[in-house]
């Protein structure tokens, strides 16, 4: 979803920064870390010595609860470019999400748009054991679609998720807004406008 779907990453990155400087946390470097990670992840990274569940829980929850606020007003002009575009040209096949974003990100996302109806399964980082780079979420999509997870192509903008979608065994679209390859991805998109999609999916048929 993030990265993907729409614009979030630098929102993220700024509301971490934000929340993390008033809690006297570190976070430098946060910006080119967290991308493709849980908030647990996360806050283990950040605070070491095994935190309790309880004090990440309520990190988490805080920061996010910080974001959604922050980027409420703007998911429309954020959505990643060609974006309702190409779903309305794959109107006619399964389509899933899955993302280690936090269930409310997701419902804010899908519910503010209007495109939740285009996705035919819905799977967050808390609705499987293991978040990405694991594989668990996306063989979970594929298991609501009804399909093999070989036979899926997934999108991705993150180290971790390029990982979770190979593991799974499916090809993966890496989305990269400077244009710049990404490890692993079959192929590499600057959005869905990017002239080149098309070609790409033709030869996969």
């Amino acid at each position: 979803m993030d990265g993907v779907l729409i614009d979030s990453n630098p929102t993220h990155a700024a509301t971490w920064i934000e929340y993390l400087s008033g809690q006297n946390l570190p976070y430098a470097g946060i910006d080119t870390w967290m991308a493709g990670k849980r908030n647990d992840q996360i806050m283990r990274i950040l605070l070491g010595d095994e935190p309790s569940e309880n004090e990440i829980f309520a990190h988490g929850a805080a920061k996010e609860a910080l974001y959604r606020q922050r980027m409420a007003p703007q998911m429309e002009r954020r959505l990643t470019p060609g974006l309702r575009t190409f779903l309305d040209s794959v109107a006619g096949l399964p389509i899933g999400l899955g993302s280690n974003a936090e269930p409310a990100n997701v419902d804010l996302l899908l519910d503010s748009t209007g495109l939740r109806s285009r996705f035919h399964a819905v799977v967050d980082g808390h609705q499987v054991e293991h978040p990405k780079p694991s594989p668990d979420i996306y063989l979970r999509v594929a298991e609501l679609l009804g399909v093999g997870a070989s036979e899926c192509l997934i999108f991705e903008d993150s180290p971790s998720g390029i990982r979770a979608a190979r593991a799974a065994g499916a090809r993966v679209a890496g989305v990269s807004a400077s244009g710049e390859s990404l490890a692993g991805a079959d192929h590499t998109i600057r959005d869905f406008t990017d002239p080149s999609l098309t070609a790409w999916l033709s030869s996969l048929l």
